[in-house]
């Protein structure tokens, strides 16, 4: 399985349409294990209408940790095949055990103060 996480500074960035990068963890659900990880620049402008929902699908991933998220956004990962639990925060690495772990969720909470919203 493949997951991405919008980041910075190896860290959950609290918005995800204005990340530095996204890093995608291939994770073993057995071993509950990060097999590899990877890097994807993030695209110039707004997160919700960029390609990046389709650049990730393709490389595979089908869930996102993120902190902060408009509900464009949400809506457009989720057409591209990509659960989003919103609400993470902290070190990318630790988010991605706590996943695995199974004691976090989806915080349910979008962002409506930023410029990707109709």
């Amino acid at each position: 399985m493949k997951i991405a996480l919008p980041s910075r500074d190896n860290l959950i960035d609290d918005h995800f349409g204005h990340c530095e990068y996204f890093t995608v963890y291939t994770i073993d659900l057995n071993s509950k294990e990060i097999l590899s990880e990877e890097t994807i620049p993030s695209p110039a402008g707004c997160g919700c209408k960029s390609n990046i929902a389709k650049i990730l699908a393709d490389k595979g991933v089908s869930l996102m940790l993120a902190g902060n998220m408009g509900g464009g956004a949400v809506n457009v990962l989720n057409n591209s095949g990509i659960e989003v639990i919103r609400g993470c925060s902290g070190d990318l690495k630790t988010v991605s055990a706590k996943w695995l772990e199974g004691v976090i969720s989806d915080s349910g909470d979008s962002c409506h103060q930023h410029e990707c919203h109709d």
